[in-house]
């Protein structure tokens, strides 16, 4: 008997070689074939660069399993040299789709990170975060699935991992409910990266967007740190996404301006506030008759976000009515007390005590009203 006739685990050992050399034939078939595509294909459209993700990520060990598959047609295997094949080929083949789904989610995370680079720097951290959770469940049930494969009963190990998790989600509910946080902060986007907001009392720029915490850089130059759970609960004012800023001021004047002058003072604020840059008038108004002062409220829109344009704005306007109430002879209001009594001329120790009241305090008008 020849050699190449004899009979090797049920087959001859030309089976063994017609096998081997398909074997290894389709393998340099297929690596070829991925060479060439990868030199042909280029990234010129979102299809080319998919097409070409998926090719890079076939690993040569799939195209061997492939091609091994293909060469055992010509050969007589027993069950159980089957059933490891069938075994090995499937743990390969799951291997390959995780490899695959691997490329694509990275494939995806960085398309959109390069687009949202440029439109919103902020949706940068939500969606690598994303694609990371995709990743953690993609290997959690390939690896599930390589579990089954080898004969491992999973259910009870699918319903330990339940009872874990639920145990696990327990004892860090406050990070995974700041983790969620941020990923509703990032996609609904109530503020964004550069965004001055006011959080309660406290006011900011935002900083960093992160997992579990955001930073804003404070007025006052310290940062300021906010769980992004706490943030989500809290009433957040946003004002760089504020159109126009609404201002409201009030001016008193003296008891005792004549009542035409009164009158005046209205056109005297609107005339001040028109006289500014962007703004919009709404109103001016004698209001009240005040504890110590006769008191105006004017309203008026600065048609500008910018704080400093409208501390610009204001300071001209306290100026413009500055003057005219100095040439108008009007007396700006402040907080006086006047204390009236009833002397008789001979009443030397009350004009005495009413001087020293005087020297106490200056800004207290005394005026004694002589009479019987």
């Amino acid at each position: 008997m020849h050699l190449i006739d004899s009979i090797i685990y049920g087959n001859s050992t030309l089976s063994w070689l017609i096998a081997l050399g398909i074997a290894i034939g389709c393998t340099a078939v297929l690596g070829i074939a991925r060479v060439t595509l990868l030199k042909v294909l280029k990234p010129t459209t979102t299809g080319r660069a998919f097409t070409r993700n998926v090719i890079q990520h076939t690993r040569y060990t799939f195209f061997a399993i492939i091609s091994i598959a293909i060469a055992t047609t010509y050969l007589t295997l027993s069950a159980r040299s089957q059933h490891v094949f069938a075994v090995i080929a499937t743990l390969i083949t799951l291997l390959q789709v995780a490899w695959w789904g691997h490329g694509l989610t990275t494939f995806w995370v960085h398309r959109v990170i390069k687009r949202r680079l440029k439109e919103d720097i902020g949706s940068v951290t939500v969606v690598r975060t994303i694609g990371t959770m995709i990743l953690v469940a993609l290997w959690i049930v390939i690896l599930i699935a390589i579990i089954a494969t080898l004969g491992v009963n999973v259910t009870g190990l699918v319903a330990g991992l339940g009872i874990g998790g639920i145990a696990i989600a327990l004892a860090v509910q406050n990070i995974v409910g700041d983790l969620f946080a941020s990923i509703s902060i990032m996609a609904d986007k109530p503020f964004v990266v550069g965004d001055f907001i006011q959080i309660g009392t406290m006011l900011g720029t935002v900083e960093q967007i992160g997992l579990k915490s955001t930073r804003l850089s404070s007025l006052s130059g310290e940062q300021l740190i906010f769980g992004n759970g706490d943030l989500l609960k809290s009433r957040i004012q946003n004002y760089k996404r504020m159109v126009n800023r609404r201002i409201v001021f009030t001016i008193g004047a003296e008891y005792g301006t004549p009542a035409e002058r009164v009158e005046a003072i209205p056109e005297m604020i609107k005339s001040a506030i028109t006289a500014q840059s962007p703004v919009r008038f709404d109103r001016a108004h004698f209001k009240e008759y005040g504890d110590s002062a006769l008191t105006y409220e004017a309203v008026y829109y600065v048609l500008s976000p910018d704080y400093n344009t409208y501390m610009d704005i204001q300071q001209a306007i306290n100026f413009i009515i500055y003057r005219d109430f100095e040439k108008a002879g009007i007396g700006m209001a402040f907080p006086t007390r006047t204390v009236m009594l009833r002397l008789t001329p001979d009443d030397s120790a009350a004009i005495a005590a009413i001087a020293e009241a005087h020297a106490r305090n200056p800004d207290e008008r005394v005026g004694p009203i002589i009479g019987p």
